[in-house]
């Protein structure tokens, strides 16, 4: 009965980062610079706040939109961070994951046929159901601008059919970000279109170099925020989402995600409670570890001969394999983890314009990443 599967659905794929760390995950005495996965444990006083919800047996439904005490700190959280204004009640919807708040947006806005316009390379996260809402993804070939996704980059893809722009900052799989003049730029040609901008922020505490700006802070009745502690508190399994948008928008975005999951856990809510306020500042700490760690890398890579865009924020790599490697993404990879037991991700897991290309994640202990490149270096030097 398989010639019943919806077609859409039938045509995506698994992705390629999944995909790749599957293939490889069995090898023994592996480094893997693969996946996205904060390697700092959740905060302690976060776990607790979990394990007190469930003693006092917060184990019921809450609100569609999540406990109105969290909006409430998700919403005080984006104002003293980034001076973002919006309404708990009517504005904040707490989702399963940054990847359901992505989910029920597109699922909103998106009809047949219109575009959504996306930098590549980019993570792989957003096309699949782009498609399956039988909407079309339009790449902005990015790596020619040092993959700064600015409006110079952006006009050439606007049409008729546009209906959304995704601003992922800090980027995955790039690690770079916008600055606030580039952002203003991009707000003050949209604005007054009929034109979304889906502003994916999950990174947005891990910032290197200077702050995080939203781009909602010019636009905001145009703007979709995206947010979450999975990279901010390391609470990736927790799956606790933020989404952000003027109310006139949020009302709709909400029967989408009450129809999909009616509410986020509720022990994880009481947990990103917890993270959102005694816990506001507990990303310090590891972005202190990974500034360490970017810095390191960079200086490893760059002393191999590899051409590398230092990252603004986030905690990957995005390296250009050498002209003189007569390999694609895939196979590159594939042939460094056999020589070396080092795993890294294919370029070509971020769209077309990712090939030629690999990502490293630097969130890993500081042992492994000297390991790993001590391993990678005579490859790349002799190969």
């Amino acid at each position: 009965m398989e010639h019943l599967i919806n077609q859409r659905v039938k045509n995506i794929e698994i992705s390629g980062i999944r995909k790749f760390f599957n293939l490889v995950s069995n090898i023994d005495d592996l480094i893997s610079f693969t996946i996205g996965q904060p390697d700092f444990p959740t905060p302690e006083h976060v776990k607790n706040a979990g394990i007190e919800a469930i003693e006092a047996d917060f184990t019921s439904y809450t609100h569609n939109a999540g406990t109105l005490e969290l909006r409430k700190a998700a919403s005080q959280f984006v104002e003293r961070k980034y001076g973002l204004q919006y309404q708990p009640e009517s504005e904040v919807i707490i989702t399963m994951g940054a990847s359901e708040a992505i989910d029920i947006a597109f699922r909103t806005i998106l009809v047949e046929d219109s575009e959504v316009i996306l930098p590549g390379p980019i993570y792989p996260g957003y096309e699949p159901i782009i498609k399956m809402m039988g909407a079309v993804p339009v790449h902005a070939d990015i790596r020619k601008n040092q993959f700064r996704f600015t409006l110079d980059m952006i006009k050439p893809y606007i049409t008729d059919k546009t209906r959304c722009i995704v601003l992922p900052y800090p980027s995955n799989p790039t690690g770079v970000s916008l600055t606030s003049n580039e952002l203003k730029e991009i707000a003050e040609y949209i604005k007054d279109k009929n034109i979304f901008i889906l502003a994916d922020e999950i990174y947005s505490e891990l910032t290197y170099d200077k702050g995080h700006t939203s781009i909602a802070s010019y636009l905001k009745d145009q703007t979709i925020v995206i947010n979450g502690l999975s990279k901010s508190h390391s609470m990736t399994g927790w799956r606790i989402g933020l989404l952000f948008a003027p109310e006139w928008l949020t009302k709709h975005i909400l029967k989408v995600h009450q129809y999909n999951v009616s509410c986020a856990n509720s022990i994880a809510q009481k947990a990103a409670l917890e993270a959102l306020t005694t816990g506001i500042n507990d990303a310090e700490v590891m972005k202190e570890e990974y500034y360490k760690r970017r810095e390191y890398v960079y200086n490893r890579l760059t002393s191999m001969g590899l051409e590398v865009v230092k990252p603004d924020g986030a905690f990957y790599f995005f390296v250009k394999i050498p002209d003189s490697i007569p390999l694609n993404s895939f196979d590159f990879a594939l042939k460094l983890v056999q020589e070396t037991k080092v795993a890294v991700v294919p370029g070509s897991a971020f769209s077309e314009f990712g090939e030629g290309y690999f990502r490293l994640s630097f969130a890993c202990s500081m042992a492994n990443l000297e390991q790993g490149l001590n391993r990678m270096e005579p490859f790349i030097k002799g190969i």
